[in-house]
């Protein structure tokens, strides 16, 4: 059964498919069964352009807790770089809703 569940979001970076890197536009996270990895229902990230047609897109399937790990991962990395923009660099961020693991 389909649970969805979608979020869609702007992206602003570069992503790599095959030997090419391509701009990206758009990231999408959804919770739903998995379409290559052998395994039940999985978070799913895509990172595209849809402008570009579906050969930009860089995807990936994980599991719930690896998911969790790497969102973990994120929040430490962000308030990290927060941290050397202000502190370091004198740069000012506005303050942002961060969530727990």
């Amino acid at each position: 059964m389909c649970t969805n569940i979608i979020e869609i979001a702007p992206a602003e970076g570069m992503a790599k498919r095959g030997d090419s890197w391509f701009p990206l536009t758009q990231s999408v996270v959804a919770y739903d069964h998995a379409r290559h990895a052998h395994l039940g229902d999985v978070i799913t990230l895509d990172f595209c352009n849809p402008t570009m047609g579906p050969s930009a897109r860089a995807g990936i399937e994980l599991t719930l807790e690896t998911a969790k790990e790497l969102r973990a991962a994120l929040d430490r990395a962000i308030a990290a770089a927060d941290f050397e923009e202000a502190e370091v660099r004198g740069k000012t961020t506005k303050p942002r809703l961060v969530h727990a693991a």
